[in-house]
């Protein structure tokens, strides 16, 4: 299918074209268990990869939804685990053993950083958490036993914007695997394969999905490495179920034209709030203002759905007020949806750093995660201002 634009691949990647007249228009589910087999050399053809024995191995829901996220992600392969961290963990485990060292972007998924801290760093992997837009403070953290540089490509939930092409030349230089979490940019921004990264991961319940209706991960990359994490899956069972699967190839029929949307108005939104005097900061890589401005100019395809603002005003009773008094959005402890929606890191994703690291990364009580949607864009710069009018 090479000869069909993204967008028409993207409906009919992982579906199943028999050629037969009665071949259902939907893709079929398969709640099953096991599968039978005839014989024993029906078996070992089975186990060499011909086809499917049982669900924790193996799934056509789950194998065609992998096929789809190789396809996106630019990968050779894929594995499909039951959600975003179960990427994060397998692929991490996978890379590293007892001695090696994690250089990793110190703005990340807060219980991403509390796995490395709670439990790799209990098996004995050294990690130094730092901050990957200054090249030269990683380069200079670089030991000999470093063996994973780990970052997002925007960072949760503070916007930075980390240079792909170069921690991958940077890491390969050292001998070791760029792992790039994709979730905030998705593939329709940006492919970190094709920017050198080893390893991508995704929590398809975000914008992969984008209905908030399933948890789901992914891990993409080369067949030696991806098979490596899908031996580990099988015995830690991260893997996902049929039915979630299932829901999530659903969903990326309509990826680009989601996420397209949702980050057309997400510039929009942070053009409108920049300037409002009751908001200290609004962060968005499409700002002139924002730091790495001009690399998310280079290195993406758009500038993503994901904005934060800061508020003038940082007392509860205000924030409080502010959330109460807001009519589209809500809160939600999950992103990437068609709505819009906010999360308050200080007091969810980032709730168990102390104040003191809390601060070093820049979240303060007064930050505010935005996940913009699909709405009419004027619906929700009105809904932000008069929600904002709290603070007059």
């Amino acid at each position: 299918m090479n000869q069909y634009a993204r967008q028409t691949q993207l409906l009919y990647q992982g579906h199943r074209i028999s050629g037969k007249m009665d071949e259902p228009e939907a893709d079929a589910l398969y709640l099953t268990s096991a599968f039978n087999v005839k014989d024993l050399d029906e078996m070992d053809f089975v186990y060499d990869g011909g086809g499917f024995a049982y669900n924790r191995t193996n799934n056509p829901n789950r194998t065609a939804l992998a096929n789809a996220m190789t396809y996106l992600e630019g990968g050779e392969d894929s594995i499909i685990c039951g959600c975003g961290m179960a990427a994060i963990t397998t692929a991490l485990l996978m890379l590293v053993k007892p001695g090696d060292h994690i250089l990793s972007d110190m703005t990340l998924y807060g219980e991403t950083i509390d796995f490395m801290k709670m439990v790799l760093e209990k098996f004995g992997v050294e990690v130094t958490f730092l901050d990957f837009t200054r090249l030269e403070q990683v380069r200079a953290a670089i030991r000999p036993n470093t063996k994973v540089f780990y970052t997002e490509t925007v960072s949760n939930p503070m916007m930075t914007v980390v240079d792909i092409r170069a921690l991958a030349e940077m890491s390969h230089a050292c001998g070791a695997k760029l792992v790039v979490d994709n979730t905030f940019t998705t593939s329709v921004m940006v492919r970190p394969l094709d920017l050198g990264a080893d390893v991508v991961v995704n929590s398809l319940t975000k914008f992969y999905n984008g209905h908030s209706d399933c948890l789901a991960g992914s891990v993409t990359g080369s067949k030696e490495l991806v098979k490596k994490a899908y031996d580990l899956q099988v015995l830690l069972g991260t893997n996902a179920d049929a039915f979630t699967s299932w829901l999530v190839l659903r969903s990326l029929r309509t990826l680009d034209m989601r996420v397209k949307k949702q980050m057309d108005n997400a510039q929009k939104l942070a053009a409108a709030l920049e300037h409002d005097p009751r908001i200290a900061r609004v962060i968005h890589p499409s700002l002139a203002s924002h730091p790495q401005h001009k690399l998310a100019s280079e290195q993406f395809h758009g500038y993503g759905a994901m904005l934060s603002i800061v508020m003038a005003d940082e007392s509860r009773e205000k924030m409080n007020a502010f959330m109460r008094r807001l009519d589209l959005v809500r809160y939600a402890m999950t992103l990437g949806g068609f709505r819009t929606t906010i999360a308050h890191p200080t007091t969810s994703s980032h709730g168990d750093l102390s104040e003191e690291e809390r601060r070093k990364l820049g979240i303060t009580f007064g930050l505010v995660r935005v996940s913009v949607g699909m709405e009419d864009v004027e619906d929700l710069i009105r809904d932000f201002r008069e929600a904002l009018s709290v603070y007059d």
